[in-house]
């Protein structure tokens, strides 16, 4: 699960969000009616330490009004709009006020589960914000059987929630270039104290802009891909678009939409378009089709034997 301090830097600053401007004393009795409190309330030291966070963590002031008997409030709301990680963290573990009838409806509320691979990562997040290096004990998960532990050195640029599985990116000093490990998948983790520089072009959005998921490779050319979605998986995908470059053809046709993309072809996307079985069709380019057009008759294959 998601570590304490984080959970209260989300929770205090969605409660800002959606009830400021509060004193400290509100925040604390709103922090008592919360399911996830200790029943304490969150001291002013403290506190103090969670607004110096949340702006480190999110780029989001939390401004303290004098005038109107101290008063904080959320300054900068607007910064959000441009984080879409801080808002899938404010969906997925905020607690509206209203939700203290939590414990007693437990029976009849199912939560997704919250991704794996959040042991270290607090640690991770302290040594992206102070550029230092990271000793990893890291086990693949085509490993396992053999027992087989890899031991590196990586700086962390950054970090992606993908498919509820928490993922590092960084410079992995062993292989000379940028990879992508998962979290869960790290055995044993160390701070170091060699600091690095973070590339001053660095954008974590851009380097993932071409692909579907966390797998990148810099060799693999941006293609155009043409699918058609029958039935009701053309309106799932116009309101949850497979890439940001999604664009629908005209159809005068109502039993299937044509959708466009400019991508790199890798092995998520070949597992996303799986996983919309046969609502999908893949048109073009031809290699993916062939490629889909094997994944499926190896599946019939295991049904047949």
């Amino acid at each position: 699960m998601i570590s304490k301090t984080y959970y209260r830097y989300i929770w205090l600053l969605d409660t800002l969000l959606n009830s400021s401007p509060l004193t400290i004393d509100e925040i604390n009795i709103l922090w008592r009616d919360c399911p996830a409190s200790d029943g304490r309330p969150i001291p002013l030291r403290t506190f103090h330490e969670h607004r110096k966070g949340i702006k480190e963590m999110f780029g989001v002031d939390i401004a303290c009004d004098r005038s109107r008997c101290n008063v904080y409030y959320v300054k900068n709301p607007e910064v959000l709009d441009e984080q879409r990680l801080t808002k899938w963290l404010l969906r997925k573990y905020s607690i509206p006020q209203d939700f203290t009838t939590f414990n007693g409806m437990k029976d009849r509320i199912m939560l997704e589960e919250i991704p794996l691979g959040t042991a270290y990562l607090d640690a991770i997040i302290e040594a992206m914000k102070q550029n230092v290096e990271l000793q990893v004990d890291y086990q693949r998960y085509e490993n396992m059987r053999e027992e087989h532990l890899q031991t590196f050195h990586i700086q962390p640029f950054a970090l992606r929630v993908f498919n509820r599985r928490w993922y590092m990116l960084g410079y992995l000093k062993e292989q000379e270039g940028l990879r992508t490990i998962a979290l869960d998948r790290i055995l044993g983790l160390k701070v170091l104290k060699n600091s690095f520089k973070l590339p001053e072009d660095f954008d974590v959005r851009k380097y993932f802009s071409d692909v579907v998921g966390i797998f990148m490779n810099k060799d693999l050319p941006i293609t155009k891909v043409k699918i058609r979605a029958y039935g009701v998986q053309a309106d799932y995908l116009r309101s949850t678009p497979l890439h940001k470059s999604q664009s629908e053809g005209r159809s005068k046709y109502r039993e299937f939409a044509d959708f466009t993309y400019r991508l790199c072809v890798t092995p998520e996307l070949v597992s996303q378009l799986l996983a919309m079985g046969d609502k999908v069709e893949v048109l073009e380019p031809e290699s993916l089709r062939d490629e889909m057009k094997k994944k499926l008759r190896s599946t019939l294959k295991k049904y047949d034997n």
